[in-house]
């Protein structure tokens, strides 16, 4: 039986590759020249620091934007309160990766009422769906694409 599955992931190598580009930008953008702003990779987030806070939504803007020109999705990013210590502004976006049960179930519950001929069952941070047809699938597919979740999906593991 044709199966596929779905899963929330982010491409860390492709992350840490839009990191140093927003880095190398800021380094040569004429509005930072002579800040202590920076943009640094961590094990499962990113650190803004910058002495303002419009700054830090200046370094969100070019972080999304270097990771939108190397298809990494930026709703993968769960943004934390940004700190203040001294002179120094600090936020901190976790990476999320993988589906929480909330997501999963939602997942599962968009896929039923499409009424499509499938099956959907929760494997720990992803969801299998199953189906006699693989154009049922990729129907399954459509649907999670025009359903408007708001994190990222990929579809891995197609098998026939």
């Amino acid at each position: 039986m044709p199966s596929f599955d779905v899963v929330s992931e982010m491409d860390l190598h492709e992350v840490r590759n839009a990191v140093d580009q927003a880095a190398r930008e800021l380094s040569s953008r004429f509005d930072f020249r002579g800040i202590e702003a920076r943009i640094e990779l961590e094990e499962e987030s990113i650190l803004l620091t910058a002495p303002e806070e419009f700054q830090i939504g200046q370094l969100k803007d070019i972080l999304r934007s270097k990771m939108a020109s190397r298809n990494v999705d930026s709703r993968a990013l769960v943004p934390g309160d940004i700190e203040g210590a001294g002179k120094v502004k600090r936020q901190r976006l976790t990476m999320a990766q993988g589906l929480d049960k909330d997501n999963a179930r939602l997942i599962v519950k968009v896929l039923k009422e499409s009424k499509l001929k499938i099956q959907s069952q929760i494997n720990g941070d992803k969801v299998r769906v199953t189906g006699k047809k693989r154009d049922d699938l990729q129907e399954a597919m459509a649907k999670l694409k025009a359903s408007d979740l708001n994190f990222p999906l990929q579809y891995n593991n197609f098998r026939d």
